[in-house]
């Protein structure tokens, strides 16, 4: 490919070699019609003739077949040369101008907005020649897929650069970039070949010294993959532009990333905490989806899950392990899949992971494919442990790298990885809404066996394969007799049986928030507060012990809204969990946060049949308005002592 780009237009030349597939039929080719003007197209040398050699309807140029190769070993070269029109770009898909940068956005149906190709997923090519060529003032950086092959000047005060990918890949991950940008870089050696990778990342210049933490972030990426499934980077340079005007967060082009400024940069003077944490977060993201869609992309739009939610999977382990806590990692990651996935869920919207049509593409990008998918993903991790969700990964990736492929190729590589059938889990991705779990049990003193009965509701006509994590607590002495076992619901109601108890214990139930559903007691009991209670002073799991206040909190600002907290011990409750968790010993003071924060109004609204807005916000700030009066002197104390640690420290690091 060729881009000239001028002041309010840009020519672009394709030179596509083009070999027979399966079938015959004339070759069909994705442009739209609004965003292209045709300038010249010849196939073999030869000039086409519109009306006899092809044809262009609406958003299609198509080619009759008696001009394309009949046998497989056939090729054909087609060369093609349009015309486009960054500046007047304003849907920011294909090639556009963002302030003083060109740059491209192809995922998912932009590349057909920049030349006539087929622009479908499972178009896999090798772009091995990507020349852009601009005035050298104005655009002093030139950067494409891959790897530089060259660059240099030419006349009229303008210069160029050639880009070559090795790698095939689909049109989606196209991209180019020309601007003047300002940088900052390093380089990385990969483990365990050997491979020095510049990388370097880019902003306009007065935002440059805001990216060391995005650089940093990628380092921290690329080692992480490395340790944790063997995935190294496979090109010389990796790049990143951080771009104002984007419409996603960012995009995994191969070797050169396009962010949103709002997630690479950050200056150290005003940036939060959580600043840092999403950059780190999205950074690795974007790095991790070289390997799960790029190297291994999918077939067609409705698997887009299989890129994404493994993706998402894959970063929330990272900020898990980069956290140091992954109890908090999960804090936050099922506060915002309840907050927004669970509605979208019980809405008009709610669709299945892996949906089964779209009025337009862009509707696909949703928390369901997204966060609901990494939940499938995380399903498979715990059935089948670290290990076995490791042998599936690597046979997954033995199996499809370079290709196309689909959510079943994937579920087959974990099940023959691991020799069990996965037939039944499949039913997740064609199942939409969100399940509910219910419980029931008791203790047989006699036989020394606790037995729990578990039974499940959802979409699917058929039941789903349910991973629940649980562990059983001792009522008497609070201590964990029953480690977490992975108990797995396969059928509409399942009984089991712990045997070997001495006593009565509680159960510790969904630990870890181990599948996407909604836990409920088969029947109210009015010891449930006490028990909740009980888990949040003694649950071994940090998650659960979080949940169990959550639920304590849920319950007095619902009993505060309807007026009758005076009725029962919930307050009692409440107060003992805020104090216990606000004079909580450790450092991890993220999870004494999230410990301390009252359920989102999101998140409580998901329980109610009626939701009053007004009347729900209000109970909620009376609930923390009673808190705070209560512990005013300790929160203040915490806040006194957690100030003079950070200004004792300098940076705040520590803390």
């Amino acid at each position: 490919m060729n881009f000239d780009i001028r002041d309010g237009e840009t020519f672009i030349e394709s030179e596509l070699t083009i070999v027979q597939n399966t079938g015959e039929g004339d070759l069909v080719l994705d442009g739209e019609a609004d965003a292209l003007t045709l300038l010249s197209i010849s196939l073999d040398g030869k000039d086409l003739v519109e009306g006899v050699d092809y044809t262009i309807d609406g958003d299609t140029l198509t080619i009759v077949s008696s001009l394309l190769p009949t046998t497989a070993d056939g090729t054909s070269v087609l060369k093609t040369k349009v015309k486009v029109h960054p500046e007047k770009n304003t849907q920011l898909s294909g090639l556009y101008k963002s302030g003083s940068m060109y740059c491209t956005q192809c995922e998912a149906m932009g590349f057909r907005r920049i030349t006539y190709y087929p622009d479908r997923p499972d178009n896999m090519a090798i772009f091995d020649s990507v020349r852009i060529e601009a005035d050298k003032e104005a655009y002093p950086v030139l950067l494409g897929n891959g790897n530089k092959l060259e660059g240099g000047d030419v006349e009229g005060d303008r210069h160029y650069a050639v880009w070559e990918d090795p790698y095939p890949k689909p049109s989606y991950l196209f991209c180019i970039v020309a601007g003047k940008l300002g940088s900052v870089s390093s380089s990385y050696t990969t483990v365990p070949s050997g491979r020095k990778v510049h990388l370097e990342v880019y902003s306009e210049p007065e935002n440059v010294s805001k990216l060391g933490h995005a650089l940093e972030s990628l380092k921290k990426s690329m080692k992480w993959d490395e340790d944790t499934f063997g995935l190294e980077y496979d090109l010389d340079v990796y790049n990143v532009v951080a771009v104002n005007d984007f419409n996603m967060g960012a995009m995994e082009n191969k070797g050169l990333n396009v962010f949103n400024t709002a997630y690479c940069l950050a200056d150290p003077k005003s940036a939060t905490d959580l600043d840092y944490e999403r950059i780190e977060s999205v950074i690795g993201h974007e790095y991790f989806h070289n390997w799960t869609g790029n190297r291994v992309t999918c077939r067609d739009w409705f698997q887009l899950t299989l890129k994404e939610g493994l993706t998402v999977y894959r970063d929330q382990e990272f900020s898990g392990d980069m956290m140091q806590s992954h109890a908090v990692k999960r804090i936050e990651d099922v506060s915002s899949l309840r907050g927004r996935q669970f509605a979208e869920d019980a809405g008009p919207m709610s669709h299945p992971v892996r949906p089964d049509s779209y009025i337009s593409m862009d509707n696909f990008y949703t928390a369901t494919v997204y966060s609901k998918g990494a939940e499938v993903v995380r399903m498979y991790r715990t059935l089948l442990g670290k290990d076995g969700f490791r042998k599936g990964m690597d046979l997954y990736f033995e199996r499809h790298d370079g290709n196309a492929v689909t959510c079943d190729d994937f579920l087959s590589a974990m099940g023959d990885a691991n020799g069990v059938d996965l037939s039944q889990f499949s039913r997740w991705y064609q199942t939409n809404g969100t399940p509910t779990v219910k419980y029931s049990s008791k203790y047989d003193e006699e036989a020394k066996t606790y037995y729990l009965t578990l039974t499940q509701e959802s979409n699917s006509d058929e039941p789903l394969l349910i991973p629940i994590s649980v562990g059983l607590l001792d009522k008497a002495s609070g201590e964990e007799v029953v480690a977490t076992k992975v108990l797995e619901l396969k059928e509409k109601e399942q009984t089991f049986e712990f045997d070997g108890l001495n006593g009565d214990v509680l159960p510790s139930m969904l630990r870890g928030f181990s599948a996407p559903v909604k836990l409920v007691r088969a029947e109210a009991d009015a010891s449930e507060e006490e028990d909740l209670a009980f888990l949040a002073a003694r649950d071994t799991d940090g998650f659960n012990r979080w949940e169990a206040g959550q639920k304590l909190y849920t319950s007095l600002i619902f009993q505060t809204l309807e007026g009758n907290q005076d009725e029962s011990k919930t307050l009692d409750y409440v107060e003992e969990a805020f104090g216990r968790a606000l004079n909580m010993d450790g450092n991890d003071y993220s999870i004494q946060a999230y410990a301390l924060t009252l359920p989102s109004e999101s998140t409580l609204a998901e329980e109610m049949t009626v939701v009053d807005p007004v009347a729900l916000h209000k109970a909620r700030g009376d609930v923390r308005e009673s808190l705070a009066r209560k512990y005013l002197s300790e929160i203040r104390a915490k806040y006194d002592e957690l100030t003079e640690a950070m200004e004792s420290s300098g940076s705040g690091e520590d803390i």
